[in-house]
C-alpha cells in the first residue's frame, strides 16, 4: 500500500538534511453533486476511520490500484462504496495530501448524472451515505462536522465554482 524511503537532502536553504518520504500510488477522490433537485446535493458517505479514532463525513475515495488510471479508480471507488453510476466525469483538482513527509497526490473527480444502484463494499468497509443540500454541506464544514481535508476542499471549490458563476451543473 506504501513504501518509506529515506534521503539526504541539500535544502534549498544551503543545509543538508535526513527525510524520510511515505510513497503512496496515489488516490482518487468523488465529488458526486445530484443535480435533480433546485440546490445541488452532495453525496457524503459516514465511516469509522481509525487514525482519527472516530466517524467521519468524507467523500467517496480510495487508492489508485497498479497500472490502474485515475478515472477508472474514480468510477470503481463510488460503484464500491456507494453503489451510485455518473453519466459525466470531470477531473477537477489535484493536490498532495499532506506534502511535509507523504508523497500521495489525491484526484478529485466532479461526477454528475448521478444513478442509484447497489453499492459493493469491502469486507471491512461499513459506510453510511446521504445526499446532502449543497449549503448544509458548506456549514458542515464551517462549523467543523466534516474534519477530513480532502472533503473540505472539494465541497468548498463547488460552493466558490457556483456562486462566481464558473461552474454550471446543467
Amino acid at each position: 500500500m506504501f513504501w518509506v524511503t529515506t534521503d539526504h537532502v541539500h535544502e534549498p536553504g544551503g543545509i543538508t538534511v535526513r527525510r524520510d518520504v511515505i510513497h503512496h500510488s496515489g488516490s482518487v477522490v468523488v465529488l458526486p453533486v445530484d443535480t435533480s433537485t433546485a440546490s445541488p446535493r452532495v453525496l457524503l458517505e459516514r465511516q469509522y476511520r481509525h487514525a482519527a479514532a472516530d466517524f467521519l463525513w468524507e467523500l467517496p475515495a480510495g487508492r489508485i490500484d497498479p497500472g490502474e488510471n485515475d478515472l477508472h479508480a474514480a468510477k470503481r471507488e463510488l460503484i464500491e462504496e456507494t453503489g451510485f453510476r455518473a453519466r459525466r466525469w470531470r477531473r477537477i483538482l489535484k493536490f498532495y495530501a499532506s506534502p511535509g513527509f507523504v508523497a500521495e497526490t489525491m484526484a478529485v473527480y466532479l461526477a454528475t448524472g448521478l444513478e442509484a444502484g447497489k453499492a459493493e463494499p469491502e469486507a471491512d468497509e461499513f459506510i453510511h451515505v446521504r445526499m446532502t443540500p449543497l449549503p448544509q454541506a458548506v456549514n458542515m464544514v464551517l462549523k467543523g462536522a466534516i474534519r477530513d481535508g480532502k472533503t473540505i476542499s472539494s465541497v468548498l471549490w463547488l460552493d466558490h465554482m457556483l456562486r462566481t458563476r464558473k461552474l454550471k451543473l446543467r
